[in-house]
């Protein structure tokens, strides 16, 4: 594994939400006594190295991450920090991708979206301009547009600031850049805190930290509650 198990379950990268999609039922694990879906850690590992090979092949500028929701930004953020890719925070503005006409008009070769949920639109450029996704998805979420799925807990500040520091730290191996893990210099809690910029271009975004509302599993994975060995 990419970090030991302990790690992954400490983050609550594995808890899920109590909706299943058709399109996620293949990554899930179990459903718990309280009904959460719970996810397959070896799934998840398997599928943040290998976003690491895909990212790694191609040009950073021209890696587009998007992070619309507030507790998306700050992982999202070191990830453009440690990898030299663009970042959009906050909602993609129609024709971001897709009109040339725009002053803040931008062709990414790669998209990589938090929550396909709050990125709507920038999915929906992304299919417009042939641009291939990946997608951080969670138990609830449709991945209908999306190329590479990784499965996570994609609602917690714990969960994503592991998920891009693995796959930040996986696409520098990839691209040759280090050559092991202990290359790697940003810790965990680099991912979680707010990161100053401008180190990466933000294209045509709205705020929306209100977006953050909008979920009613958004604070469900801060603090995971302690589980059995049995319920892992």
């Amino acid at each position: 594994m990419l970090i030991s198990q302990e790690k992954y379950l400490e983050a609550g990268i594995h808890i899920g939400t109590k909706i299943k999609t058709p399109d996620m039922a293949p990554f899930i694990y179990k459903a718990r006594q309280d009904k959460l879906y719970v996810l397959d850690l070896k799934k998840v590992d398997e599928r943040i190295r290998m976003a690491g090979k895909i990212i790694a092949r191609y040009d950073p500028p021209t890696v587009m991450v998007v992070a619309s929701r507030t507790y998306a930004s700050n992982a999202a953020a070191g990830f453009a920090k440690a990898t030299g890719v663009s970042l959009t925070k906050g909602r993609v503005i129609p024709g971001v991708f897709t009109n040339p006409a725009r002053e803040d008009f931008v062709e990414p070769k790669l998209l990589i979206v938090s929550d396909p949920k709050g990125e709507r639109q920038a999915i929906k450029e992304a299919i417009a301009s042939g641009i291939p996704v990946i997608g951080l998805c969670d138990t609830d979420n449709s991945a209908k547009f999306i190329d590479w799925v990784i499965p996570c807990n994609n609602k917690g500040k714990k969960s994503l600031a592991l998920v891009y520091y693995l796959m930040a730290r996986e696409t520098l191996k990839a691209a040759g850049k280090i050559s092991s893990d202990d290359e790697f210099k940003m810790s965990i809690e680099e991912f979680e805190e707010r990161q100053e910029e401008p180190f990466a271009a933000v294209a045509g975004a709205e705020d929306a930290e209100s977006d953050e509302a909008e979920s009613t599993e958004a604070a469900k994975q801060e603090e995971p509650k302690e589980e059995t060995k049995e319920e892992k």
